[in-house]
């Protein structure tokens, strides 16, 4: 990671949105405290979306415990969605630069570096991290789930001329002004088709990808996206790349 030691220290802001989360919240929240950036600081803003599990107190617990990190909670009034989350913590974001990070295990934090060397060394404005490219470890799950997800990154190139292979991904990473920028609308899984709508119009904008590890899981462990999102995803790509383009 010595790449790092050449630029002047900047600061990384990890977007975490929970929604019920308790399971596995603590343990995000560890793996992440583990990844050394080399001049970079990392400040945590954890979302929760009105939980009505232990999500809030787990969190409040592990803030007073790590006073020396830069961790901030922000509760919302009520349930409204990862979008509405993501927004909270984008506006809420003071780093340098953003990056969204799942609650759940499914992502690895180890792989922040990978992430954000197209960035740090001045290639990039925005790396997505993909499942679907590089050999790191991914967990064999639902073929129709893979289907859905390569579809609507396929209909979503149609529109932005990317040639992007994962979409739908969780991790993004934006040079702070470039997201700050955006307005953003939707309020739940919406979000990525939404961003990835409006960043390609961008003019100049320099988008990367990054093959990353996917540790998914099933429902009964907790995973929430459905066949519901997956039409929503689709009316969200067609409403951002022809209706609406502002």
């Amino acid at each position: 990671m010595a790449f790092y030691s050449q630029y002047m220290k900047h600061i990384l802001s990890i977007v975490i949105p929970a929604y019920n989360e308790e399971k596995t919240i603590i343990s995000i929240l560890e793996r992440i405290v583990q990844v050394q950036l080399e001049n970079i600081d990392q400040e945590f803003i954890i979302i929760n979306d009105c939980s009505v599990d232990h999500t809030r107190e787990l969190v409040e617990d592990y803030i007073r415990l790590n006073e020396a990190k830069t961790i901030t909670l922000f509760n919302q009034s009520k349930n409204q969605g990862k979008g509405a989350a993501l927004q909270k913590g984008i506006e809420i974001a003071s780093g340098d630069y953003i990056l969204i990070q799942d609650a759940d295990l499914e992502y690895d934090p180890r792989e922040y570096p990978e992430l954000l060397r197209p960035i740090i060394e001045g290639h990039a404005d925005v790396v997505y991290g993909s499942r679907f490219m590089g050999s790191n470890p991914h967990r064999i799950l639902f073929f129709w789930h893979t289907i859905g997800n390569k579809f609507l990154t396929f209909l979503s190139n149609m529109f932005t001329n990317l040639n992007l292979t994962d979409m739908e991904t969780c991790y993004k990473v934006f040079r702070s002004e470039i997201i700050k920028g955006i307005r953003l609308k939707e309020k739940r899984f919406g979000f990525e088709p939404e961003v990835t709508a409006k960043i390609s119009r961008i003019k100049g904008i320099r988008i990367y990808e990054v093959g990353i590890s996917y540790y998914g899981r099933t429902y009964h462990e907790g995973k929430k996206i459905n066949w519901k999102d997956g039409f929503r995803a689709i009316w969200c790509i067609l409403k951002y790349n022809i209706l609406f383009k502002r």
